[in-house]
């Protein structure tokens, strides 16, 4: 067995869900993995040691900050390692489109310790710093722009599909009559408004007052469920078959597109069903092998509460 490719620390990325991702995806030696979400390399350094020295491993993000801990991991992988930066659903289609084969891909969605520990990213509410929520910082839209220029009724919107968000109006409303005064500049300013904008019951309930809007902003500024329905399909694609995709969500409006995905494509045949036999002549892509997601254990949690909300679905192609 290989040693771990990064040792990590305060501010890497832990791996959620590993050992059923390693057992599930069942990695073996020649074979290609593609990482969607490579992120700090917390289960690229899982994944090649399974690979035993032999196979490829191809690691995508958008974000350029994940660079230095790719390099570690290649430098330590014992396989073949390249990174490709860019959305995952550009680069998963280009690799599609070229004929590219893979027997492994995996999804690890949202955003991970490595930018929710750096404040001066702006994905959390629980620091103030600039308003930004970017994946990439090179893109021209942050939640800066988002916040002060889109619409109250947009606003209300993003917070309500995104976020689930029950107070959408009332936060928009607030967000308007600041931004009157003056632009937002800091996740800290709107915080104080999500909070103003709500009852007060409703600040000590589950959870932090304003998780559901920075949600529903960073997919927004990031069109992470656009980016998602574009991908799936260009993953199934250049699966070889028998390979198998993971995906690990953290959200409801992730988990619906990744469970109606799968199975679609394991369906078959899409005749109405009064129809005596079958004339559309579909056959099924994939198998499911997740009936339903799975969730970490308590054990997890308990050393890892950034977990808790994690669901697992992998599926192999046939």
């Amino acid at each position: 067995m290989l040693p771990s490719v990064l040792q990590p620390n305060a501010t890497d990325h832990v791996p959620v869900l590993a050992e059923e991702i390693r057992r599930l995806l069942d990695v073996q030696p020649g074979e290609t993995v593609v990482d969607a979400t490579f992120g700090a390399g917390g289960h690229a350094a899982l994944l090649a040691e399974d690979l035993r020295g032999e196979g490829k491993y191809v690691a995508i993000d958008r974000d350029p900050n994940v660079k230095p801990y790719f390099e570690s991991f290649r430098r330590r992988a014992g396989v073949q390692a390249r990174f490709l930066s860019g959305d995952f659903a550009d680069v998963l289609e280009r690799f599609a489109d070229n004929g590219r084969g893979a027997d492994a891909v995996i999804f690890d969605l949202g955003v991970s310790s490595m930018q929710l520990d750096r404040p001066e990213r702006g994905f959390s509410y629980a620091a103030d710093a600039p308003l930004d929520m970017r994946m990439d910082p090179s893109a021209e839209v942050s939640a800066r722009e988002l916040v002060n220029g889109a619409s109250e009724r947009e606003l209300t919107e993003i917070f309500r599909s995104y976020g689930e968000e029950r107070y959408a109006r009332q936060i928009a409303k607030r967000i308007g009559r600041e931004r009157r005064k003056q632009p937002f500049e800091t996740t800290g300013e709107l915080v104080e408004a999500i909070k103003a904008a709500i009852p007060t019951p409703a600040r000590f309930g589950e959870g932090h007052p304003a998780r559901r809007v920075f949600q529903a902003l960073r997919i927004a500024v990031n069109d992470e469920l656009g980016a998602l329905e574009a991908a799936l399909p260009a993953a199934l694609e250049m699966l070889r078959p028998g390979g198998r995709m993971a995906v690990i969500s953290f959200h409801s409006l992730e988990d619906r597109i990744v469970k109606r995905f799968f199975r679609d494509r394991a369906r078959g045949c899409t005749c109405p069903p009064e129809f005596p036999v079958c004339v559309c002549g579909k056959e099924p892509e994939a198998r499911v092998l997740t009936s339903k997601p799975l969730r970490p254990s308590r054990t997890e949690v308990d050393h890892n509460p950034r977990a808790s909300s994690a669901r697992l679905r992998v599926a192999v192609k046939v």
